[in-house]
């Protein structure tokens, strides 16, 4: 992981859901807590409920539509954020996460979170870990209609946060996501390496890769 020039960054950008938070809870109701509620839902087998599923998660990924509980409740006929509850004791902080944030402040940087998660899924992550005090802004994707995928999420948000990409830091664990963010022209870009705990390290491909929280407070 490089060294960041702090002294050229106002602003820092992060995602939520596997950045600041362990992805181990959105990747188990996905692909595990969702697909059995809705086989006992529907009256279906496991593997049939996986075998629907698939196909519609494989259709919508990287659209807003991907993000929204609105839309799978609709879908699926049951109540997204009444499941997620279900399993809300698996939102955790990824390590030093918060030490990361305080140091931040304590610099007078701008922060911003920002993530594809609908409001209903950020307020609950916010119930169960305290984050919102680090932040200047904490804003969903949805308010402006596109995902952060979309370059025209990044217009819209330089239109609403005023920042200047090229002194700008965002920390994702997306690699198209990071790439959108690169076309628009943020300047510092770090990936996740291990954002779900319970799974391996992984390729963060052309992008240097966050390990470590403790590693990015030197310098600060």
């Amino acid at each position: 992981m490089p060294t960041l020039p702090w002294s050229a960054i106002d602003t820092v950008l992060l995602d939520m859901d596997g950045t600041l938070l362990d992805l181990h809870f959105d990747n188990h109701f996905w692909l595990e807590h969702l697909p059995q509620r809705y086989a006992e839902h529907h009256g279906i087998s496991r593997a049939q409920a996986d075998a629907e599923l698939l196909p519609l998660f494989q259709e919508h990924a990287g659209t807003l539509k991907w993000y929204c509980t609105d839309f799978w409740s609709r879908e699926l006929q049951l109540s997204i954020p009444d499941l997620k509850r279900e399993v809300a004791e698996l939102i955790r902080l990824r390590p030093d996460a918060d030490r990361f944030l305080a140091a931040l402040r304590r610099a007078g940087k701008r922060v911003a979170l920002i993530t594809n998660a609908h409001r209903d899924s950020l307020s609950l992550k916010l119930e169960r870990v305290e984050l919102a005090a680090y932040f200047d802004r904490l804003i969903s994707s949805h308010d402006y209609g596109f995902p952060k995928e979309d370059q025209q999420f990044w217009f819209a948000l330089r239109e609403d946060f005023g920042f200047d990409p090229a002194r700008c830091l965002f920390i994702d664990d997306s690699l198209p996501i990071l790439r959108s963010a690169r076309q628009f022209g943020v300047a510092h870009l770090l990936a996740v390496r291990q954002p779900d705990s319970r799974k391996g390290p992984r390729d963060t491909e052309e992008f240097a890769a966050l390990e470590d929280y403790r590693a990015l407070l030197e310098g600060i």
